[in-house]
């Protein structure tokens, strides 16, 4: 079976990842969720990446802050898609997980999303779009939801709008 393989680095981190759960669940696309660090258990994360592969991992997403260096270890272990998603915290408020997950050397691209919970929306939505390059059912159902989005905004729009 096919899933998204998500990956964070402790605990605390479920709060904002969550919201990509809610997000996968909301269009029936199964997924698996581990914490692993890539500095407390990089043999941990290695095996994980290993095994989610085998089983059917097909987009990971790796959710860190401060050294978040979690979707570059997890890019070193496999060719699949790899999403990051860098989380505030620590003196730099973001700014380190953020520069740390999208600086990657030549060769280990992992596609990096917007800080804390907005990245964890993108990142199911990145990793749905590319699962529906092969699943036509997903890819309508996204369709779908981008139609939705735009008539909320007309929504919005009506409720205050003044046009001359």
């Amino acid at each position: 079976m096919e899933f998204v393989a998500i990956l964070m680095g402790s605990k605390s981190d479920y709060e904002v990842m969550s919201a990509c759960i809610k997000v996968l669940e909301k269009f029936d696309v199964a997924y698996e969720v581990i914490i692993s660090s890539a500095h407390r258990s990089p043999n941990r994360t290695k095996e994980y990446v290993k095994n989610a592969e085998q089983k059917g991992a097909k987009v990971f997403i790796a959710a860190a802050g401060m050294a978040a260096h979690l979707a570059g270890a997890v890019a070193s272990q496999t060719t699949k898609p790899v999403i990051g998603v860098p989380l505030k915290g620590g003196a730099l408020e973001g700014l380190d997980a953020l520069l740390s997950t999208v600086q990657m050397p030549s060769g280990m691209p992992v596609a990096t999303v917007a800080l804390g919970k907005i990245g964890a929306v993108n990142s199911a939505y990145l990793a749905m779009q590319i699962l529906a390059l092969s699943d036509a059912e997903l890819g309508g159902k996204l369709k779908e939801d981008r139609v939705m989005k735009a008539k909320n905004v007309e929504l919005d729009s009506s409720d205050i709008e003044v046009i001359l």
